[in-house]
């Protein structure tokens, strides 16, 4: 399973050292929206400024933000699509058992995956 994850597209934003305080999140959500003039979610965050002083910083950022960040090797304007042989034999790959063009449920994969499937929803 870990060397799937490490040669997946997201294995970079799973194995990230990135410590993101719960404050943080909730001070960023509570002053986020999104605008659809440039398609871009904006956001104002308090900041401990040198001389002790808090200042406001606002900050925006798009889907090619998140792309380049997360090192996706595609863009926005040309995503990458799978084909469907690789699909499958990332699935196959993953011990998925269940037809991949029907109905997909959680008792198809193997245990792992399941557990894994588990603590990503759950966390």
């Amino acid at each position: 399973m870990t060397k799937f994850l490490r040669e997946s597209r997201i294995g970079k934003a799973l194995s990230d050292k990135t410590v993101i305080y719960e404050s943080h999140g909730r001070a960023f959500w509570n002053t986020a929206r999104y605008e659809e003039s440039d398609k871009m979610i904006h956001s104002v965050l308090r900041k401990k400024y040198e001389k002790g002083k808090d200042i406001d910083v606002e900050f925006k950022f798009g889907v090619g933000d998140l792309r380049r960040v997360l090192d996706l090797k595609d863009s926005d304007d040309d995503p990458t699509i799978m084909s469907e042989r690789l699909t499958k034999g990332m699935w196959c790959r993953m011990g998925f058992t269940g037809h991949i063009n029907g109905k997909m449920t959680k008792t198809s994969f193997s245990k792992a995956y399941r557990f894994l499937m588990h603590c990503m929803i759950t966390s």
